[in-house]
């Protein structure tokens, strides 16, 4: 999947796919994570947050089932 990065102290890049709905976190630790069956206004939301990491820890963790990737 295509991640762009962004301006985060705690995430390096952030991707989605729409079809899917499946959101691709990399970490600024090197961990990547998938999420899924995430809406695309939660995806738009994240982008838009000024702050990415309490974002994902809010919106994000716990809220949608996940899998490691690396």
């Amino acid at each position: 999947m295509q991640r762009q990065s962004v301006s985060s102290s705690n995430i390096r890049s952030i991707g989605y796919d729409a079809g899917t709905g499946t959101l691709e976190v990399e970490f600024n630790s090197g961990g990547v994570y998938q999420y899924f069956n995430v809406p695309e206004t939660t995806y738009s939301a994240l982008m838009r947050a000024s702050s990415k990491g309490a974002f994902v820890n809010a919106c994000i963790k716990d809220r949608y089932g996940c899998r490691k990737v690396r």
